[in-house]
């Protein structure tokens, strides 16, 4: 499991250029069955993204693909997480 934090660069002001691209990136990835989660880091510092069911050079690579990154929108640091016990809500994710 992935916790990916993508915290804006000096270029934000062009995040509206790739919005579209950007949240067609992030469809993708729920559709891949990869992203559990995707939200704002407050207040307006970037994004972040939950993620599973990939391995870390996946993660990397999929991260890379997103025009946020490759455009220098923002700065990705990927969090790899070993869960180890989780709310039975949430039990798939230890599996």
């Amino acid at each position: 499991m992935f916790i990916v934090l993508l915290k804006f660069s000096d270029n934000k002001a062009k995040a509206s250029e790739y919005m579209d691209s950007h949240n067609a990136w992030i469809k993708k990835g729920f559709d891949d069955d990869v992203f559990l989660l995707v939200g704002s880091i407050e207040p307006g510092a970037g994004g972040s993204v939950i993620a599973h069911n990939s391995t870390l050079e996946e993660i990397q690579s999929r991260v890379n693909d997103d025009p946020f990154v490759s455009e220098d929108v923002v700065k990705a640091e990927i969090i790899e997480i070993s869960p180890k016990k989780a709310d039975e809500r949430l039990s798939f994710l230890l599996a």
